[in-house]
């Protein structure tokens, strides 16, 4: 019986002695390889077209093209490809900017030799991730926000089963052509879903509907990272 094949990942982080705790780390769970390592954006989109990782886990500070500006052309070339952001900054717009890049999860330094191998498993699932306190601190910020939206009694949005499918898969990092493969629709059906979400949710950036994807509990791995803040 073949054994099944490993998660592959690209590592791209320009601190050696970082990378290399990460990589040891991150083979040490047995289900992961690293097949490739980068010190920048522009080595990390090199990297990623030659060996075609399953998951990119990419530093959001590094010299030269950054974290961000990679994971947003990394999502235009290799749409499959799910991107983690690795980072020593958990302010809100940092993670907002993350997730405006395209990237599926978010994970702080200081816990990452801790929770990367998780995060890679459950990115790699298909599923979102972030640390325990940003996934926190979303669900505080989706709630109250929805309850600054107006002062009339609050009723939750009434979503269709389609408009649910079509957000929990935005909540997952999926892109439009994606989404449209997934559900066997055209793309323009999900666009049109996509709007009327935005609506609906009263909100104007695909950020906003993976917080609300988030904070619903649409987006499985969000449930175990809050429990680990009881």
């Amino acid at each position: 019986m073949p054994k099944p094949s490993k998660i592959s990942v690209l590592l791209v982080e320009d601190h050696s002695i970082v990378r290399q705790g990460l990589k040891s780390v991150l083979e040490a769970g047995g289900d992961i390889e690293v097949v490739g390592e980068a010190t920048d954006g522009k080595d990390a989109l090199r990297k990623a077209k030659a060996v075609q990782p399953t998951v990119v886990i990419m530093d959001i500070a590094m010299p030269g093209m950054n974290g961000l500006e990679a994971a947003r052309k990394l999502a235009e070339i290799l749409p499959e490809v799910k991107v983690l952001i690795l980072s020593s900054y958990s302010e809100p717009q940092e993670v907002e900017r993350a997730l405006e890049a395209g990237a599926v999860g978010y994970v702080m330094k200081e816990t990452a030799s801790s929770e990367v191998v998780k995060a890679v498993r459950e990115t790699h699932k298909g599923n979102a991730y972030f640390s325990a306190p940003i996934s926190q601190r979303m669900l505080q910020q989706n709630r109250s926000a929805f309850g600054r939206a107006t002062m009339k009694p609050v009723h939750a949005p009434r979503l269709t089963d389609r408009e649910t499918q079509v957000l929990q898969l935005i909540g997952q990092g999926r892109a439009n052509k994606q989404i449209a493969e997934d559900l066997s629709i055209s793309i323009k059906t999900v666009e049109k879903h996509r709007q009327s979400l935005m609506n609906k949710l009263n909100v104007h950036e695909a950020a906003g509907l993976t917080r609300y994807a988030v904070s619903e509990g649409l987006v499985a791995s969000t449930r175990p990272a809050l429990a680990a803040c009881d």
